[in-house]
């Protein structure tokens, strides 16, 4: 098992809408939600954390962002005073019961599987906001929620490798160029990214049980990010 790096101090970059530093948000959101029942319930309880530390940002759910030809959808955006930030969730769980949060709850979290699936989906999430950062004021935000270890584990030594092994976004990775789906044989799922990311996973709460360990992992996107 790795171990997750501490989180770094925040910057300018590492904001959310310019303002609240990411660590501050997930401090006060596992204080009372160390747990969440759905990725909507984690995008409102993100963005309700967000609104207790900074009252001034607003919050705005699955917003239309337009292309032409096309309609996009970014689960959130985070408007204040001094920037923006577009945010895509990605919540996937293993089987965990139990009781958490303040006040209490009963959870009982389902076995989502395809871990494959969800590294090339959330790459996705980091290759669209790349298109969406494209003004000077609003950075990228791509947040994984999950206490599935394989995401966060390397691959074991030996093994043969698998058709996302360019998607693989364990602790340490690095993340950037022309990311091919089975070396290319399956082209819709090739992803290019223009930035570099060093992935580096935080712990985001710890409780009983198989399956009761939850991690995060975020990647920012610089603003400007969508210009060419």
């Amino acid at each position: 098992m790795t171990t997750p790096t501490p989180p770094s101090s925040g910057t300018s970059l590492e904001t959310v809408a310019g303002q609240v530093p990411l660590d501050d948000v997930l401090a006060h959101l596992r204080t009372h939600r160390p747990v969440f029942h759905s990725e909507a319930d984690l995008q409102h309880g993100f963005a309700r954390a967000l609104w207790e530390l900074a009252p001034d940002v607003r919050s705005r759910l699955e917003v239309p962002v337009r292309r032409p030809g096309q309609a996009e959808y970014l689960d959130l955006l985070c408007l204040g005073p001094a920037g923006r930030t577009a945010i895509e969730f990605k919540y996937v769980t293993r089987r965990w019961s139990g009781t958490a949060g303040t006040p209490a709850e009963e959870y009982d979290l389902r076995n989502h599987g395809a871990p494959d699936v969800t590294r090339r989906d959330f790459v996705r999430d980091v290759e669209r906001l790349e298109r969406f950062c494209d003004r000077a004021d609003q950075n990228g935000l791509a947040l994984l929620v999950t206490n599935e270890s394989s995401l966060w584990n390397p691959q074991p030594p030996g093994r043969a490798r698998t058709r996302d092994d360019d998607f693989r976004i364990h602790q340490g990775r690095s993340l950037s160029g022309t990311l091919l789906w089975a070396e290319g044989t399956y082209a819709p799922n090739t992803c290019v990214l223009r930035g570099e990311y060093s992935l580096a996973w935080r712990t985001y709460a710890q409780l009983g049980g198989a399956g009761g360990e939850f991690r995060c992992l975020a990647v920012f996107v610089d603003p400007t990010s969508g210009q060419t």
